[in-house]
């Protein structure tokens, strides 16, 4: 089980990184939970996958379409697997890079939360602002 968790969000963070959207929500169970904590125009709570298509849209016009993650480890459980990755853009002429940790709950073969943690949630906040 802790092997098929793994792959299934491998797999949505490789769909997510060459722009196959629909791949990426095919991860996802249609009432997905999202957040995003701090004061950012991307922060906030998002739920299912009307609303993650409006936020990945946001991100990438935000970003110019330089958003990037970079997986760095993966831990996996039953129903929890826990990304350590490290996240990029440009905007506005400024580069940016943190590291993150993305927890997602897993529930009958698709993820049905997701949370993420900024390594930096001041300076993230304020390159998105």
């Amino acid at each position: 089980m802790t092997t098929d968790n793994r792959k299934l969000i491998e797999g949505a963070y490789d769909a997510f990184g060459a722009g196959d959207i629909p791949t990426v929500l095919q991860a996802f169970a249609e009432e997905i939970t999202w957040h995003v904590p701090g004061r950012s125009p991307l922060s906030g709570d998002y739920r299912g996958h009307q609303e993650l298509v409006g936020f990945f849209g946001r991100v990438m016009e935000l970003s110019g379409g330089s958003f990037r993650i970079r997986i760095d480890d993966v831990l996996t459980g039953e129903s929890r697997v826990v990304v350590l990755c490290t996240v990029s853009a440009e905007r506005n002429g400024r580069a940016w890079s943190s590291p993150e940790v993305h927890v997602w709950e897993i529930a009958d073969g698709r993820a049905v939360a997701f949370r993420e943690f900024q390594g930096d949630q001041q300076t993230e906040d304020e390159f998105w602002s």
